[in-house]
């Protein structure tokens, strides 16, 4: 793939993800190949960290180092030897930009985790974003936004093999323990979950084992995967995060949401968009069916996590976690 088409593929992710859209051009426009994604991705990453250096305010600190933090973690997306540094870069930004501009944000960690709760300490629930294959918690910086908005609080988190704990450890099969984990930190009787591309099986599995799960929402979340047909791209992004091809074949077996759907009891919601076809990946309709409260919500034009249509689905996904977790309408 030359890097145009790697450009536009990745386009509405970016967008959706909050980089500014003129910015995204100007760099992608410059790379000659693939190979320059990452070097260009993290170049820009540090010019706002050089702006948030020399800014004025707080505030206009804060706000490029939350655009740093994107392009870091942006810069891992393509094949690219310093991607744990660009992770690390990322992580370090966005602690930076919440100690500027939310000082009551909390840094948590613990075995298998690492993330910011963010929100008021009295917030009537806590949502908990789960990102996905190669996403992390700089990715959905917009869902915990609109989130917040609501007057939730919100802890965005990177799990085993994602994030900033990529470089350092795999993806845990039973991510249900590590949602227990978090809800052990966080020192609330219950959660939301919301679950991004990958993150909506791990987000579904653990409603489904995790009793403390009393709202979940998916987001271009698979069903099941079939390892022989998924694409190479994908295949190796996630050999990579297991630890090699046969735990990546093993893993992908694994993800299957046919037994356990039954068993989520909270209220969940699944997005899909009609555009997301991923050979290997069965889409989530079978998993709002067979959940004893899913309702499913397809969005015909949009892609893998819907960047391309964020109005039709951004805020039913923030009502449906406000409601079910606080009884009242958003």
């Amino acid at each position: 793939m030359n890097p145009r088409e790697f450009a536009a593929a990745q386009w509405t992710r970016a967008t959706g993800a909050g980089v500014d859209p003129h910015e995204y051009h100007r760099v992608t426009d410059g790379l000659a190949s693939v190979a320059d994604w990452g070097p260009a991705f993290a170049a820009t990453g540090q010019s706002h960290l050089r702006r948030a250096d020399g800014a004025a305010s707080a505030v206009s600190a804060g706000q490029h180092l939350l655009a740093a933090a994107r392009w870091f973690h942006l810069a891992t997306l393509a094949p690219y030897a310093e991607a744990h540094r660009a992770a690390a870069a990322a992580d370090q930004a966005l602690g930076r930009a919440l100690t500027a501009l939310e000082p009551g944000a909390q840094r948590l960690s613990g075995a298998g985790f690492t993330g910011w709760l963010r929100g008021p300490s009295d917030a009537p629930g806590t949502v908990v974003v789960v990102p996905g294959l190669d996403s992390a918690k700089e990715e959905f910086l917009d869902l915990a936004a609109a989130l917040l908005a609501r007057g939730l609080a919100v802890f965005a988190m990177d799990g085993p093999g994602q994030g900033v704990l990529a470089g350092t450890t795999t993806f845990a099969a039973d991510y249900e323990r590590v949602v227990g984990r978090v809800v052990d930190a966080l020192g609330v009787a219950r959660v939301g979950l919301v679950g991004m591309s990958l993150g909506g099986y791990f987000a579904a599995r653990a409603a489904a084992l995790e009793p403390r799960v009393a709202a979940v929402a998916t987001v271009s979340g698979p069903f099941r995967l079939h390892w022989a047909e998924l694409p190479p791209p994908v295949g190796e992004i996630m050999a990579q995060r297991t630890g090699g091809a046969d735990a990546a074949r093993e893993f992908a077996h694994e993800v299957d949401l046919t037994d356990l759907a039954p068993r989520i009891t909270a209220p969940l919601l699944v997005v899909d968009g009609g555009q997301d076809v991923i050979p290997g990946v069965v889409n989530g309709e079978s998993l709002a069916r067979l959940a004893p409260r899913g309702t499913y919500l397809a969005v015909a034009h949009g892609d893998h996590l819907l960047g391309n249509a964020r109005p039709d689905w951004l805020p039913q996904l923030a009502d449906h976690l406000t409601h079910s977790l606080t009884g009242t309408p958003a």
